[in-house]
């Protein structure tokens, strides 16, 4: 079996029973693998209206067939369940070493059901899988976590829960290498709901390739292809994802204060190029990356020096809350990746919490400790994000998310969420493409399920008018098709700065022996986008919720260069649906899933 290893791993932890099943090669070639593969899975065991905390749910840890290969950033993993966060479906993506070295243990995919009665994690050595006793790690940081683990089980490689998993945070990430996350929807209280604290993984084996020679021209030609691009090839390795600050500030689209304003003068102090003349100690890549966006930075909590903080989590908690010190950001990153918690979920909790204050909803009464919620106030940062993480006193609210945070004070519409998930660092009045991917994505607020951003304001693979209505729904389904499959390949999204469908095609052809084109391909990300819209539906998630919050399509842009523009999904969202051969009130109707085979 060319690419996937074959074997998929399943372990009850309410009886213990640990035994493997047979890959189903023609259902992956299918829905590929990753993403797709895991959603199909999960969907033909779960019950979409499951509770996701019940024990009878399940949880899937999936990498890709490209996964663990030759191929440039085939490293990545999702993790597939129902979010606690959202209802909807969620998938989450990390990349890291972990994903690869699962395959390397000879499995394709680990299913996880039932719930241990006392905490446990999972060490797996090729052949040799067992379910270990984790007492004497329940409770403690992630990096704790992981050097007692590798300690025990030394070259394996640690994927983990931290404190605000183990409490059912529903923003709750799951990490690995200290610093890589599957970090939104929640997936990892879900994890913590099973009693299971971390896995360990670690194997030799290879993945067979059907064409090694085909392969590796491919790989050389896609690897001169990421290094001569101007984003793979210089903005992220020179400066990482937060080369996007002052490019997205100068548009006027970066949000500030809980998405009040678009603009933020002191931006520059935690941009990218700040973090690179002044933290940085070195690049930080994932497994068989050449790109190398990842950062290690300088930290009063480490000599040896920290993961450094992506585009949104310097934004998340910057300007969105009204401060521009680039020491708290690093703090704050390196907490949430202590905790165990989705960087932007958190800030955006924070952001949320800091406008009920400014608006009188949060008293000084509420709080219990005498550090005020108010944008600007950088003591808070930390104070609360510990609090959140501990759910300790008010925190226990704030670790709920800003949807939840919003609506137990009765204004919801302050919660800058779509389908209950936290918007990330683009202000979508102002990316009116970006806006309409926002308010459809299959997993709420997200921008990498559909990066617009490329072409919107990077013209990647060509420039568009950022305030253009006509061809945005073309645009918006063609990249969250394309997103689709390549989360369901193993590989990393940011490759798609610099390649198209047919680059993807080649690789999988020569791994898989296939002969698929790029529609081909692009056909497998709609059967994948189809079937997750599908779970929603039956999870309960109406189409009404395909929608931003009231701000956005209500209130002007105060300042800047996007002043005076709203969004306008209002248009958009019925050509939308009309691109995607759903009905008006966007149910895929019977004609476009039977020619996608659903």
């Amino acid at each position: 079996m060319f690419g996937y290893m074959g074997k998929i791993l399943r372990i009850n932890l309410t009886t213990g029973v640990i035994g493997t099943e047979d890959l189903d090669f023609e259902l992956a070639k299918k829905y590929i693998g990753g993403r797709g593969l895991g959603t199909k899975m999960y969907m033909d065991e779960v019950d979409p209206q499951i509770d996701p905390f019940a024990a009878e749910n399940k949880i899937i840890f999936i990498n890709g067939p490209l996964t663990g290969t030759a191929t440039p950033t085939g490293g990545r993993y999702m993790v597939v369940t129902k979010s606690p966060l959202t209802g909807c479906i969620a998938s989450s993506n990390s990349g890291g070493e972990w994903g690869a070295y699962l395959k390397y243990a000879g499995y394709d995919a680990i299913i996880i059901e039932g719930k241990a009665s006392l905490p446990v994690y999972i060490n797996i050595e090729e052949e040799k899988v067992e379910i270990l006793p984790a007492l004497d790690i329940w409770g403690k940081y992630t990096s704790e976590t992981s050097a007692a683990l590798k300690e025990k089980h030394p070259d394996s490689k640690v994927l983990t829960i931290g404190p605000s998993g183990e409490k059912l945070s529903q923003m709750a990430a799951i990490m690995n290498e200290n610093d890589r996350a599957a970090g939104r929807s929640g997936v990892g209280a879900v994890m913590g709901s099973k009693n299971l604290k971390a896995i360990t993984v670690k194997g030799a084996q290879k993945p067979v390739i059907a064409n090694p020679d085909g392969l590796k021209a491919v790989t050389k030609e896609c690897r001169g292809m990421l290094k001569e691009n101007g984003v793979t090839g210089g903005g992220l390795p020179t400066y990482g994802t937060a080369v996007l600050v002052n490019i997205i500030n100068e548009h006027g689209v970066y949000p500030t204060n809980n998405f009040q304003g678009g603009h933020d003068p002191g931006a520059e102090a935690v941009s990218g190029e700040t973090l690179t003349e002044e933290y940085l100690i070195k690049r930080n890549p994932c497994h068989h990356c050449p790109i190398g966006c990842g950062r290690w930075v300088k930290s009063e909590h480490s000599p040896e020096g920290v993961g450094g903080p992506e585009y949104e989590t310097l934004w998340v908690f910057a300007g969105d809350l009204g401060i521009n010190d680039m020491n708290i950001v690093i703090d704050a990153n390196y907490w949430c990746n202590e905790f165990g918690l989705d960087t932007i979920s958190a800030g955006a909790t924070l952001a949320a919490a800091m406008e009920l204050y400014q608006r009188g909803y949060i008293t000084d009464e509420m709080l219990d400790d005498d550090v005020i919620l108010k944008f600007g106030n950088a003591e808070s940062v930390i104070h609360w994000l510990k609090k959140m993480g501990k759910r300790e006193g008010f925190g226990d609210l704030l670790a709920r998310g800003s949807y939840r945070l919003a609506d137990f004070f009765g204004v919801p519409e302050y919660s800058m969420s779509v389908k209950k998930q936290d918007l990330p660092a683009y202000d979508p009045r102002g990316i009116q493409g970006m806006g309409l991917q926002y308010a459809t994505s299959n997993r709420g607020g997200c921008h990498v399920r559909g990066y617009l951003i490329s072409p919107e304001i990077l013209g990647l693979p060509e420039k568009l008018d950022r305030f253009e209505l006509a061809g945005k729904p073309v645009w918006a389904k063609i990249f969250q098709d394309l997103t689709a499959l390549i989360d369901s390949t193993g590989l990393c999204l940011f490759t798609s700065f610099a390649l198209g469908a047919q680059q993807y095609a080649d690789m999988l052809n020569e791994v898989l022996g296939t002969e698929w084109t790029a529609d081909d391909i692009l056909l497998a990300g709609e059967r994948i986008w189809n079937l997750e819209k599908l779970f929603n539906l039956e999870a309960g998630i109406s189409p009404e919720e395909d929608t931003l919050p009231p701000r956005f399509l209500e209130e002007e842009m105060p300042e800047g260069p996007t002043k005076g523009w709203v969004h306008k999904l209002d248009e958009l969202l019925p050509l939308y649906y009309q691109e995607r051969g759903w009905d008006e009130d966007g149910i895929p109707t019977d004609e476009r899933l039977e020619k996608l085979g659903l």
